[in-house]
């Protein structure tokens, strides 16, 4: 049975930079935690930032620089959070992972353009980027649809139906 990883946020894990959760309600997400294929991650936790913290953007891509409304350069962090997670994936048998959009670490088609004025552009968040480098799709909370179908494409008959062996 293929795991998934799955931003902390959307199992109503308090660990935005606000202190909130994001939760993901959705019969599909409940079944796949029902069935133990969910492993749940905060990579701006996991890299060692609190809770909660300053909101923080992407300023640069190459090299990649992610500051907060202060001007703090957090990128170490997300950088090592990016890491944890591309472990986490690694160890647990992640075959893909299901994250947060337009987040500085979990976007994986855009994030907010480093300038605070609320405004996105193209691009994925440091995580996204470090799991899809290392060949994990991504999917955000507006793409379920479509890691539903990339999840039975991976399952084998077996897996599908273990009960019939």
């Amino acid at each position: 049975m293929k795991k998934i990883l799955v931003s902390a946020c959307f199992l109503g894990h308090k660990v935005r930079y606000d202190g909130q959760d994001s939760l993901l309600e959705h019969p599909q997400i409940q079944q796949w935690q029902d069935e133990g294929r969910i492993v749940h991650f905060c990579p701006e936790v996991a890299g060692g930032l609190p809770t909660p913290r300053l909101p923080a953007e992407i300023t640069s891509r190459h090299p990649v620089m992610v500051v907060n409304i202060e001007g703090e350069d957090v990128t170490p962090q997300f950088l090592h959070g990016a890491e944890l997670a591309v472990e986490k994936a690694k160890e647990t048998g992640a075959c893909c992972a299901l994250l947060k959009s337009r987040s500085p670490s979990c976007g994986n088609r855009e994030t907010y353009n480093g300038k605070f004025n609320d405004t996105l552009t193209p691009g994925s968040g440091v995580t996204a980027s470090e799991l899809q480098r290392h060949g994990i799709p991504v999917f955000n909370e507006r793409e379920i649809d479509q890691l539903i179908e990339f999840i039975a494409m991976q399952e084998t008959p077996e897996e599908v139906h273990p009960e019939e062996r």
